[in-house]
């Protein structure tokens, strides 16, 4: 008989998203236990708290979740918690701070229900966040694994310093992928950072314009355009909350709660995942390749 299927949501912060915690009932574990205040210095105790009360054969039933609202402090806390593990003595993990993974994998995902991505111009604005660094980062192991010329990712920052130091930290972990920093101070900055993409993702905090209402005024629209901001106004004029594949002037268009409706399945589905056995580390590329599977 197996046992019952226990969720650890692990979070950094004082409080554990409870965005989270709905999606894991919602996804069919028996059991959540919520942990805040998580550290580098106290998460050894927490996951050998997990792989030690259960033998082997039962270990996939007991997973980890690690959220959060800050991803460097959560990755940090991710990297020691792996080094827990040995031998058979590990636990499933999926990592998804402030929903940067799940977001951007659909973010990617819906412009490739269009387009190919591989030899493409894509702008992401406000790229040096959470979201807009894991969807350059999809992009650029996408479009390197198939072999094609890989997409040109113009990462875009109000400050080029910002987008320079980013740029350079993909590079160093993507093996595809052009990245170009671009600065985005002002409107005019900005509409230059669109000029002749084909993609465009919006990726910025939420209630926060990003591109105004003069990108519609370009000669050449780009074929997609994707804003992940649920809170009015919309990070990029024109595009409704709830458009998905809405054409407007020529470009296909996403508003967040259309990206949200795949995004919502890929994280039920990866957490689902969790249990089929104890070796799942889920990060951006395999939470993507769950999300491409659906």
């Amino acid at each position: 008989m197996s046992k019952p299927k226990i969720l650890f949501q692990l979070d950094p912060a004082a409080n554990a998203s409870t965005f989270d915690s709905v999606v894991a009932i919602d996804s069919g574990i028996d059991h959540l236990v919520h942990h805040s205040h998580v550290t580098i210095e106290n998460i050894e105790g927490l996951v050998h708290g997990a792989m030690f009360t259960r033998g082997p054969d039962d270990l996939k039933s007991t997973a980890l979740f690690f959220g959060g609202d800050n991803v460097e402090q959560t990755e940090k806390i991710v990297e020691r918690a792996i080094k827990c593990f040995f031998g058979p003595m590990r636990v499933s993990l999926m990592v998804d701070p402030n929903g940067s993974n799940t977001t951007a994998a659909a973010a990617v995902l819906s412009a490739e229900k269009h387009v190919e991505l591989a030899g493409k111009t894509v702008t992401i604005l406000a790229g040096t966040g959470p979201v807009g660094q894991r969807i350059a980062q999809i992009i650029a192991h996408q479009t390197s694994k198939s072999g094609s010329k890989p997409a040109t990712i113009r990462l875009c920052s109000r400050k080029h310093s910002k987008a320079d130091e980013v740029c350079g930290y993909l590079k160093s972990q993507c093996t595809g992928g052009r990245f170009e920093p671009t600065q985005t101070a002002d409107a005019n900055e900005t509409i230059a950072a669109i000029a002749e993409a084909e993609i465009i993702f919006a990726a910025g905090a939420a209630g926060i314009e990003l591109l105004p209402e003069s990108w519609q005024l370009l000669g050449q629209l780009p074929s997609i355009a994707i804003d992940l901001n649920a809170v009015p106004p919309a990070g990029i004029f024109g595009i409704d909350v709830m458009d998905k594949g809405t054409e407007r002037r020529g470009a296909i268009c996403y508003g967040a709660i259309g990206v949200g409706g795949l995004k919502m399945k890929i994280h039920k589905r990866s957490l689902a995942s969790l249990f089929e056995s104890n070796q799942q580390v889920l990060q951006v590329h395999e939470i993507y390749e769950i999300g491409k599977s659906l």
